[in-house]
């Protein structure tokens, strides 16, 4: 709010509207004081005139015609410098505004005020907090509304020092009683998070009016104390002072956090009457309100109803729907909403970019990314974050990182969204890598970024990395989060340490369905059918609803443990007792479960009776189960059903049919396999095992040579052979599936990739400790009786996670009771 200052321009213009009349002995002696005034303070006719043309050009937004007219100016004054900044600041170029304002010897509280107020509207609030210290150090008095001006809209929590002395200017001047200051005040306070601060000025004011009290109730609203919100606009309403949208929008702002819908809907029956509830900016908190309460249906009738609309209505519909998953009327609303003439750089483009990066939608992603960047919103930190994160799930590191570097500020988010997507996309080091700068810099972790980091310690198995995050975590002070506690259990269930998840469980202080789910799979993952069942009952014991992701663990655990009967009974009861619609994933686990049990009449009626297609994952399930069962025809069609989908993930439909071939006998058939196989340009995925020792990952491949301490590792191997024997370990050669010689098979079979990693393992380690060694496909029936002979004769527990579950091993018997 600026003072009320006559201008000359204004006094003369009164004074020319009586010169067309004679001029009576009054006028006469003002025209004379005039003169004399003119003489006096070197008022120019000419620069008045000037003056008034330049405002006039201003006005219009007429800038270059105006700064050509004030440099043609013979005598300018302290006006006409003024006027000009004024309108460089209003077109934002403070570049020149600054200049104009450093070259000046004489500037009046107006000049200060004027360059504040431009730092301030473009969130410079340091560079305006320097300029008002500069200001005092000149010894040019501010006035109150150099103190609005400074104070207006100040939310950069950085430069509370220098707000708390812009107070402390307030009181030495006396403008303590100012109503606008003081609101002004509390206002900045509550918008950097000082919150006693901003309570203390509203209780010391002489007098209060709406806005002090909308400045505090959203104050409140915004530090999370909803209740207080509440009670301060209830004694708003009580001490009579009337309510405006800005009263409305903190208000709604506490329900939601509240939660409290009922009172919700009691705000919007007010608003109904005291038609507050058409104006546009209260109708899009109520629109915010009903979206975050997950209430769509009523969202999208207010929607429709409401009389005027905004970017901001269509953003909060938009991400409404994008949070429901409806991610087609999502963009449906997106595309009408470009067809509006609202601000195209407010568009929800962070909305867009999520819905691109959770549909793996490239294209989709690049053609938002096109529209932020002709917008210029692509330079706002909320859409950078977006793309980085949209880049990275569609696996597209180069631009994602340069997008990265590029952020003008690097939060957690950026950091987190690539950390994400490097080890969702299997490049786990990267991540890790990526995790160690990230704490180099200063920015600290949160929840999801250990979620992601103990992910990729899981799937490397590096347990001893996972103990060092572990620690990692209790330093930052995320312990007692459930989430990271869940992640934390998840990792070490994946690293074979089931005891550290179990005891991880029990120590946790509060736990919810992700730390039962993280748990229940856990034992589902190391074929503890039993307890994956019980711990599932547990769960709903404890009053927790269980969700998809719990009876897909329960149906994994039954289906890795030949637990049909009670697989059929816990799929039937997500329909029938939990409202819960199966998804792929489910009929997935029930494809597996039937083949693996050799029950393939029951498994085709269930493919044939869901409400999709079989895929990738289903017919593959049969294929392999086909190889142990032996059967050949339903192989047959489950391979042509395989080769004729356009993608395939890997060469594990090829390798398989080769296998059933190979273990038939039937080498014609093999040859013509593989030679489809090369044709359609698909290579089988090499087999590796790795193990870590002391801090460091071994890996080795079939046959491996390149190990520096490959010939003691194979000389551990050879003695082995012997004892194996002794044991009653006989080859499976029909695991070799090469058209050779019976000796080579024997051969073959002795060093692949898992028993390399176990001997070095056991030359490596101290006699009684456990290994564990992982596996990137599924072990070989041979190796599994092989491994069983082996911890028999060292009296070790030999973990071996493989790409489809635990083994365990101890004295020459597999937790999985061979049926795997």
């Amino acid at each position: 709010m600026k003072t009320y200052r006559p201008t000359t321009t204004i006094a003369l213009q009164n004074l020319a509207s009586l010169a067309s009349s004679k001029p009576s002995k009054t006028v006469q002696n003002v025209e004379t004081f005039i003169d004399a005034r003119s003489i006096k303070t070197g008022f120019d006719r000419n620069t008045c005139r000037s003056n008034f043309m330049v405002e006039k050009f201003l006005k219009k937004g007429n800038l270059s015609e105006a700064r050509q007219l004030f440099d043609q100016m013979a005598n300018r004054n302290t006006v006409s410098t003024n006027m000009m900044i004024s309108g460089y600041v209003k077109t934002g170029d403070l570049l020149r505004a600054r200049q104009m304002f450093d070259a000046m010897l004489d500037r009046t509280a107006v000049t200060w005020t004027i360059l504040i107020g431009g730092y301030s509207q473009k969130n410079q609030f340091r560079e305006a907090f320097k300029l008002f210290a500069e200001m005092r150090r000149r010894d040019t008095e501010p006035d109150y509304v150099t103190f609005a001006t400074i104070l207006s809209g100040c939310n950069d929590a950085e430069v509370d020092k220098e707000l708390i002395q812009v107070h402390a200017c307030v009181l030495k001047l006396g403008y303590q009683s100012s109503l606008i200051i003081c609101n002004s005040l509390v206002d900045s306070y509550c918008k950097i998070n000082h919150l006693d601060f901003a309570c203390r000025v509203f209780m010391d004011m002489p007098e209060r009016d709406s806005v002090s009290f909308n400045a505090l109730i959203n104050g409140f609203a915004k530090d999370g104390l909803n209740e207080d919100a509440i009670i301060l606009f209830l004694e708003m309403q009580n001490l009579g002072f009337k309510p405006s949208d800005f009263t409305f929008a903190g208000v709604l702002s506490a329900a939601i956090r509240l939660n409290d819908l009922a009172f919700g809907q009691q705000i919007h029956g007010f608003l109904v009457k005291t038609g507050f509830v058409w104006s546009v900016f209260v109708g899009n908190a109520l629109l915010d309100f009903y979206s975050k309460h997950d209430r769509l249906v009523e969202a999208r009738k207010f929607f429709d109803e409401m009389p005027d609309l905004d970017g901001i209505s269509y953003n909060v519909i938009i991400t409404c729907y994008a949070w429901f998953g409806q991610h087609e009327e999502a963009i449906r609303l997106f595309r009408e909403l470009q067809f509006m003439q609202f601000n195209q750089r407010q568009f929800p483009f962070a909305t867009m970019l999520s819905i691109a990066a959770n549909a793996l939608d490239l294209q989709m992603g690049q053609q938002i990314h096109s529209l932020a960047i002709v917008t210029t919103a692509d330079s706002e930190l909320l859409v950078g974050n977006s793309l980085v994160d949209m880049y990275a799930k569609c696996g597209r590191f180069e631009e994602a990182e340069k997008i990265f570097r590029s952020l003008a500020k690097r939060s957690t988010v950026p950091w987190t969204a690539l950390i994400s997507g490097y080890v969702q996309k299997g490049f786990h080091e990267e991540g890790l890598n990526l995790f160690n700068e990230m704490h180099k810099a200063g920015v600290r972790a949160d929840q999801a970024t250990f979620a992601s980091i103990l992910k990729a310690s899981a799937n490397l198995a590096s347990l001893s990395l996972g103990r060092q995050l572990h620690s990692f975590v209790i330093r930052s002070g995320f312990m007692s989060n459930v989430f990271s506690g869940s992640a934390l259990l998840d990792m070490y269930a994946k690293c074979g340490s089931i005891k550290d998840s179990i005891q991880l469980f029990q120590d946790m202080p509060e736990r919810n369905i992700v730390s039962w789910n993280a748990l229940i799979s856990a034992h589902a993952q190391n074929g503890d059918g039993e307890t994956t069942l019980d711990s599932f009952e547990k769960m709903v014991q404890s009053g927790f609803q269980p969700d998809s992701v719990s009876f897909l663990s329960v149906l994994s655990a039954c289906s890795h443990c030949g637990l049909v009967q009670d697989g059929l009974r816990y799929f039937r009861s997500m329909t029938h007792f939990h409202n819960l619609v199966p998804k792929k994933e489910h009929y997935a686990s029930m494809v597996d479960m039937l083949c693996r049990s050799g029950q393939f009449n029951e498994a085709e009626k269930l493919m044939a009776e869901m409400p999709f297609d079989p895929d990738e994952i289903m017919w593959s399930s049969v294929l392999n189960s086909c190889r142990i069962h032996k059967n050949q025809e339903l192989a047959r069609k489950a391979a042509d059903q395989l080769f004729r989908m356009e993608v395939l993930r890997d060469a594990a439909a090829y390798v398989s049919m080769s296998n059933i071939y190979a273990a038939a006998g039937q080498w014609d058939n093999v040859g013509k396999v593989k030679k489809a196989m090369r044709e359609r340009g698909i290579r089988k995925v090499p087999a590796y095992s790795w193990v870590e020792i002391r801090h460091k990952v071994h890996v080795f491949s079939a046959n491996d040579m390149l190990h520096p301490q490959m010939e003691e590792i194979r000389k551990k191997i050879d003695m082995f052979s012997k004892q194996m024997e002794k044991e009653g370990y006989k080859p499976d050669t029909s695991c070799t599936l090469h058209d050779v010689d019976e000796k080579i098979k024997i051969e073959s079979l002795k060093y692949h990739s898992e028993r390399l990693a176990i001997a070095f393992a056991l030359i490596s380690t101290p006699e009684g400790s456990p290994i564990l060694v992982m596996k990137n496909l599924r072990a070989c029936t041979d190796c599994h009786a092989a491994i069983k002979v082996i911890s028999k004769i060292v009296r070790r527990e030999i973990t071996v996670r493989d790409s489809s579950r635990f083994h365990h091993f101890k004295d020459g018997i597999c937790s999985c009771g061979d049926y795997w």
